[in-house]
């Protein structure tokens, strides 16, 4: 039986003449950084001290002893970074220059001294560029002129820290007869039937020998004889489970096991764990251009995605442990896609694993990313090369179902003055409409292949044309604002997002002694993007007064723009399903501390944006839209079963009057959007007014409620100014079923926030907002962005009772009143409780009435103005602290309350983000990690919406 030992212990690390301990798989940065040799590069500005690491050459080295008792001992490396040479007892076993393949040498009979030597990457790229002339790209780095994960070179988002090491797994394999070299699965349900064929081939030491394969699965057997070096065995299973995308059904695995036989004795054996079900992607063409929808086991979906990035610039680095917690987070945040992007790796069996387990599809690009990349050799080889392996490698994996070329580059090709440079060199289209839809439709017929994200399906129509296939959305955030999102209805935007820095904590932590300030060096340095604070400046003062010296302001108020950017792109386009069949945010996640477009910051900190995702992406979704000249409610259900409910409808005064009422009932059906008129009477007018639509609230208590009145508890009073929600029952409703996918698409008016509904999630209350983001990352017309909250949640402890008053909360009476209008309608957008503990007083109740939503509520919040106009009260509110919680209680309108709760402890985490208060409502937030609970610590974490000054 072949037998594997890891090869971790005993290697070394040269550096300066001496010898450095080193930790395998890992990198020569964190090697140096264990030692002490180096400053921690994510520190104030450490990184651009350590650019000389990135261009030295480098050794590791290790004791490779003697072993017998098999025919054959090879040595394998999972994954070199990247250009290396490997001698075994000072004879050359191989030259490596991919880090995304694995590699194998025969070292039979061999030992002695194993040398592993790094060039710089530098150097071979500037080699290579040397050799096949100029090729254009988005940033100044050589990371086209090599296999090698291109944002370890830096990116708009990311730090250049350009890494080499052993950075996957390395051991020793001892085998006798022969071994399993590849083993191809295709799985696929034929009439209910689960079916997988497994394509197997062997490496032989003895040419001779007859070769057996046994394989089960789900209590099914079956044997085949292999003829030479390969051999096919064929499983059927009856009444087989279907494997489902989160929210759609189970996700049910099965174990699959292979085991190679000689004359009876096993010689190898080779599992995997598979899922059953189909995936197509419909890119018929329509009256609206072309389309592009998933469709699983039958079931057409709306996508609700993130793109992800490399978890750390240090890939080595990441665990099975902190994969699951990330890829959790975004399931809990309502997320069914992730789409790992083109400028970072193949990732870990871990995280697909973690996708399997969790229902995340899985969006894989090829990893090609805003540059023109060389078709000749030696990259032509090592392309080819590296996508067969991984393809192979991942289509075990049910999440995987769809394979994209590149990102961007066709559209650079057309957009970005590339095609005049080049002057007819090769840039890459040979990869992305040649080889790599050949290797996928040789090895992987079962999954579908896009040759680019974006890309319009052809050369007939713009790469990044909105009307066919894939869009990205850069011109908002770059250029416009993102009211401009309303502007159009894609077929599917696959990139689109808006910046916010991270969350306080993860700030203070990476500038340690630093005065934090807009332009601070340190705050500046962790801002990659091309003019990305101009950018910031310009996106919030189109929407509220720029808080000038007041940095807790100014980082409340740019994490409020980007939640209410990405809600007005996400609302308008999944009210335009099924036309729009998918928003997939940049992005998910960082790789260090950074002001980015991220919804969890580099130290895992989850900014607002991620508790408003968990409304956006909630089954159930209000938002308010302009359809011509009329004012509706689009209710968005993407739950399995028809929405039937009261809604409850009233046009009300920031001062707190309900003007006017009425209820109305709606249905939708199942996947649909059913659009309903808000009554004239009930349109609000001018900036004083607004509109609160409450879907399947009944004024409940909630539980979970706590006025702060018993022992542990203290009480405060504070100011702030938002909506919340409430409920109702009644009359006629006007349900125009789902807008005609790619009706025009409104022209302005205003934005919502609504309550998440994904009890999962646990309490939350989501800001919803209509506007757009664009950006233009620095590399060419586009660029991505994601954008995220903080990763707020605390347990609090403690006793302590009193109360306090805080009209002003002396950090928060920055200005807001915002600016520039919603597309047409100069509208501004607010925030909704979210579900689960949804409040939902009716307005005028008294502070001490504990009216709420029920769990399953949902709410949109409508203003037509621009917070600029909005004439705000100041905010007011009572504050009642207990052991692993805050109630804040309204006395006036609280728009955009937001508990910071990394303020009260970076290890404090809240349970919800942004949430808007009517007068008489209250909300309890889940505090985690806060060990003493105080009410004026409580009451100094706490911002909101204010009166401008």
């Amino acid at each position: 039986m072949l037998q594997a030992t890891p090869l971790t212990e005993g290697w070394i690390l040269r550096h300066e003449g001496g010898e450095l301990p080193a930790v395998v798989p890992g990198c020569v940065h964190t090697d140096l950084l264990a030692a002490g040799a180096i400053p921690d590069p994510f520190l104030g500005r450490n990184e651009t001290d350590l650019a000389w690491v990135g261009r030295r050459d480098w050794t590791y080295e290790t004791e490779l002893s003697p072993v017998d008792g098999h025919e054959q001992t090879d040595l394998v490396f999972d994954g070199l970074d990247t250009v290396a040479e490997i001698h075994l007892d000072g004879r050359l076993l191989g030259r490596t220059r991919n880090m995304h393949r694995s590699y194998r040498f025969d070292v039979t009979g061999m030992s002695g001294r194993l040398t592993v030597r790094f060039v710089s990457a530098y150097a071979e790229a500037e080699a290579v560029r040397g050799k096949l002339g100029e090729r254009p790209a988005a940033y100044a780095e050589p990371y086209q002129y090599l296999r090698k994960m291109a944002c370890s070179f830096g990116w708009d988002w990311g730090p250049t820290l350009v890494t080499a090491g052993i950075w996957r797994p390395v051991r020793i394999e001892r085998w006798s007869t022969a071994r399993i070299a590849r083993v191809r699965p295709l799985v696929t349900v034929e009439q209910g039937v689960g079916v997988v064929e497994l394509a197997v081939e062997v490496e032989r030491a003895r040419v001779e020998a007859p070769l057996w394969v046994e394989a089960s699965v789900g209590g099914v057997r079956a044997i085949a004889s292999l003829d030479g070096t390969e051999g096919v065995v064929r499983l059927e299973v009856p009444d087989v489970g279907l494997w489902w995308p989160r929210g759609y059904g189970e996700q049910p695995l099965y174990d699959v096991e292979l085991t190679l036989q000689h004359e009876g004795r096993p010689l190898d054996v080779w599992r995997r764990r598979v899922g059953f079900r189909t995936v197509e992607l419909d890119r018929s063409a329509d009256a609206h251009g072309t389309g592009f929808t998933l469709v699983v086991n039958g079931e057409r979906l709306f996508a609700r995605g993130v793109n992800w990035i490399p978890d750390d610039v240090f890939p080595s680095r990441i665990t099975r442990e902190r994969y699951r917690e990330r890829l959790g987070q975004a399931a809990d945040a309502g997320v069914d896609l992730v789409r790992i992007w083109g400028g970072g790796i193949y990732e870990s069996e871990d995280f697909y694993d973690a996708c399997d387990e969790l229902g995340l599809l899985v969006w894989q690009d090829f990893p090609f990313a805003c540059a023109a990349y060389p078709e000749e050799q030696p990259l032509r080889g090592e392309v080819e090369a590296e996508a067969r392996e991984n393809v192979v490698r991942l289509m075990p994996h049910p999440s995987l179902v769809l394979w994209n070329g590149n990102n961007e580059n066709l559209w650079g090709f057309r957009d970005w003055g590339w095609e005049a440079r080049l002057a007819g060199d090769s840039w890459g289209e040979g990869y992305y409409l040649g080889v790599l839809p050949r290797v996928v439709a040789e090895l992987d017929p079962t999954r579908p292949y896009t040759a680019g994200s974006p890309w319009s399906g052809s050369w007939e129509h713009h790469p990044n044309d909105p009307a066919h296939g894939t869009h990205h959305s850069w011109e908002v955030w770059n250029r416009e604002d993102y009211a401009e999102y309303r502007g159009e209805v894609p077929r599917f935007v696959a990139e689109f997002g808006w910046q916010a820095p991270p969350a306080y904590a993860t700030l203070a932590r990476a500038l340690p002694g630093e005065v934090l300030a807009a332009d601070s060096p340190g705050v500046l340095h962790h801002q990659k993007a091309d003019d990305g604070s101009g950018k910031l400046r310009r996106g919030l003062e189109r929407h509220f007064a720029f808080p000038e010296g007041d940095f807790d302001r100014w980082h409340y108020l740019m994490q409020v723009n980007q939640a209410r950017a990405v809600a007005a792109g996400i609302e308008h386009w999944r009210s335009h399903w099924p036309v729009c069949a998918g928003t997939v945010v940049w992005q998910l996640n960082d790789c260090w501390p950074v002001t980015s477009w991220a919804t969890i910051d580099g130290d895992g900190r989850e900014k607002p944006l991620y508790h408003e995702l968990r409304r956006l992406y909630a089954d159930r979704l209000l938002t308010v839209r302009m359809r011509g000249r009329k004012l509706v409610l689009a209710a968005v259900n993407q739950a399995a079963e028809p929405w039937a409910e009261v809604l409850r409808l009233r046009r009300m005064s920031v001062d707190g009057e309900v003007i006017d009422e009425a209820e109305l009932n709606f249905r939708a059906a199942r996947r649909t959007v059913t659009d309903v008129t808000v009554p004239p009477e009930l349109v609000p007018v001018g900036p004083k007014e607004f509109l609160v639509a409450d879907a399947g609230g009944d004024g409940g208590i909630d539980r979970k409620t706590a006025t702060g009145t018993g022992r542990g508890s203290a009480t405060g009073t504070g100011s702030a100014m938002g909506t919340g929600s409430a409920t109702g029952t009644g009359s006629a409703t006007e349900a125009s079923a789902a807008p005609e996918a790619g009706a025009a698409p409104e022209a302005g008016a205003g934005s919502e926030a609504g309550a998440s509904r994904d009890a999962s999630v646990g309490p939350g209350m989501g800001m919803g907002t209509g506007a757009d983001t664009a950006a233009d990352r620095g590399h060419g017309s586009g660029t991505e962005a994601g954008a995220g909250p903080d990763r707020d949640t605390s347990t609090g402890t403690g006793t302590g009772t009193g109360a306090d008053t805080a009209a002003d909360r002396g950090h928060g009476s920055g200005t807001e009143a915002g600016a520039g209008p919603d597309r047409d309608a100069s509208a501004s957008t607010g925030t909704g409780t979210g579900a689960d503990t949804a409040a939902g007083t009716e307005a005028g109740a008294g502070p001490g009435r504990d009216a709420r939503l029920r769990p399953d509520g949902v709410r949109a919040v409508y203003f037509p103005a621009a917070d600029r106009e909005i004439p705000y009260p100041r905010p007011e509110f009572d504050v009642a602290v207990a052991p692993g919680s805050v109630t804040v209680t309204a006395r006036t309108l609280v728009r955009d309350l937001l508990l910071q709760a990394d303020r009260l402890d970076p290890a404090a985490r809240a349970d919800r983000g942004l949430v808007t208060l009517l007068p008489g409502e209250r909300v309890t937030i889940g505090v985690s990690g806060w060990k003493t609970p105080d009410p004026d610590a409580a009451r100094s974490a706490l911002y909101c919406l204010e009166p401008s000054r």
